[in-house]
């Protein structure tokens, strides 16, 4: 069981269905709604926020295990994991300021049971996620699909439907747990 101390919600797709776009669109209009949106994306390929040459990439180099490089615009933390494997969601949870958040977006962790919306394109060829992942709450898919109820379907295309069903599913009820 995840928690989270703000409403959390997950979307999960195979690579290239368009996760990243939709948040993108999705993003700005919880932020015109006034909500203080936290984003965790997980990547399955080697992520380098910082690049050789910089003081910060060249101090972790030499062995700090953490690294925190501040500006005035914002921060960054780059921790050095020592085993390797998948982070836990959970513990990425407890690295952002819950207290500055209204939501916490998740785009991937999609074997992770917590509240997700499944992203979908039939053109792909790719299976469903759903059924086999009882945590997907609804389907977002660019063409019409046949769901069991009470799954619901929503327009990939759509992000003001889908920032409705969010509002409704996810805000209105505001639970911890996911």
């Amino acid at each position: 069981m995840i928690y989270s101390p703000v409403p959390l919600l997950g979307f999960a797709a195979y690579s290239g269905t368009g996760k990243t776009s939709l948040l993108k669109r999705l993003i700005p209009l919880l932020r015109a709604r006034g909500l203080r949106v936290g984003v965790i994306k997980h990547a399955h390929h080697k992520v380098d926020v910082d690049r050789p040459g910089k003081d910060s990439y060249e101090l972790r180099k030499a062995g700090a295990g953490q690294v925190l490089l501040a500006t005035s615009q914002r921060w960054a933390l780059m921790v050095e994991e020592e085993s390797p494997g998948d982070p836990d969601l959970q513990v990425m949870l407890g690295h952002l300021d819950a207290s500055r958040l209204d939501l916490i977006l998740v785009e991937g962790f999609r074997h992770v049971p917590f509240p997700k919306i499944e992203l979908h394109r039939p053109a792909l060829g790719r299976p469903l996620l759903y059924p086999d992942d009882p945590s997907i709450i609804a389907l977002a898919s660019d063409q019409p699909l046949e769901l069991p109820a009470p799954l619901s379907w929503l327009d990939l295309n759509d992000p003001a439907a889908i920032l409705d069903f969010l509002q409704r599913q996810v805000l209105e009820k505001k639970g911890g747990m996911a």
